[in-house]
């Protein structure tokens, strides 16, 4: 199986990435994956009984943007001081070989692909990202966040002023697609989106799709490299410790996406 991923790899004129929470966790980045899983990393909110679909709403923003920073804070401050594992540079250097390069597509909200050298115009957050900001009152454009941390209390996991804000003078926000979410500002993703067709439509050989970590409670990474697989030629190789169940006619590893980054690499 892994002699048949690297022989499709080595076959492809383009590579799309597909990246869920997964591929974050080998970089040191904590696992989501239910209220145990949040909680364990996040000791606070279990003793509010705050779950993160709770926390992840923009309501807080408005009424109270101490709690709300101080979850969004701490996961930014924690996704700039991880650097990004061996797999990034891994598909980078797959893709460099390649007429059609890379394409990043990915759930997560870390910059993690920009932070490993992918270039921003190659790399589409479907959620956002939190490197980006959006005004709570006035219509401008997703602006870039600021540098440094935000400033928050690590036993409460409650944010201290000042919080980020707009030119205007409003209290920023993530430009992050939250639940419940009516006020997200997509037009920086729409673009990332457009420019992604984009390049599809100039790929005219053959597709491999590398989907990593990427699960079914939400399944938009998941979806969408299944999605892909209607090209003539084109091969999903799905990596996923947990959910590793796939189509036919792709390659399924029930692994980690570092270890079989390096497998598939090492042949």
């Amino acid at each position: 199986m892994v002699g048949r991923a690297a022989e499709a790899v080595r076959g492809a004129e383009a590579l799309v990435v597909g990246a869920g929470a997964g591929m974050g966790v080998d970089s040191g980045l904590p696992d989501f994956r239910g209220p145990a899983g949040f909680w364990r990393a996040y000791p606070a909110y279990a003793k509010l009984g705050l779950r993160f679909e709770e926390l992840a709403n923009p309501s807080w923003f408005r009424t109270d943007p101490a709690l709300a920073w101080g979850f969004y804070g701490h996961r930014m401050n924690l996704y700039r001081r991880t650097p990004p594992h061996q797999g990034f540079a891994i598909v980078r250097r797959w893709a460099e070989r390649m007429a059609g390069g890379l394409f990043a597509v990915t759930s997560n909200i870390d910059g993690h692909f920009q932070r490993a050298g992918v270039p921003a115009e190659r790399v589409l957050e479907v959620h956002g990202a939190l490197d980006w900001l959006q005004c709570t009152r006035c219509g401008v454009p997703p602006f870039a966040a600021p540098p440094g941390e935000i400033d928050v209390d690590e036993t409460t996991f409650r944010a201290r002023e000042p919080f980020p804000r707009c030119g205007c003078g409003a209290l920023a926000r993530p430009n992050v697609l939250m639940f419940g979410d009516h006020d997200w500002e997509g037009a920086r993703t729409e673009g990332q989106e457009a420019r992604f067709q984009a390049w599809l439509r100039g790929v005219t050989g053959r597709l491999v799709v590398v989907e990593c970590g990427a699960g079914t409670a939400i399944p938009s990474i998941r979806r969408a490299c299944e999605a892909l697989t209607a090209r003539p030629g084109a091969t999903l190789i799905r990596i996923n410790p947990r959910e590793p169940e796939a189509p036919r006619g792709a390659l399924s590893f029930a692994a980690g996406a570092l270890e079989t980054l390096r497998a598939i690499d090492q042949v």
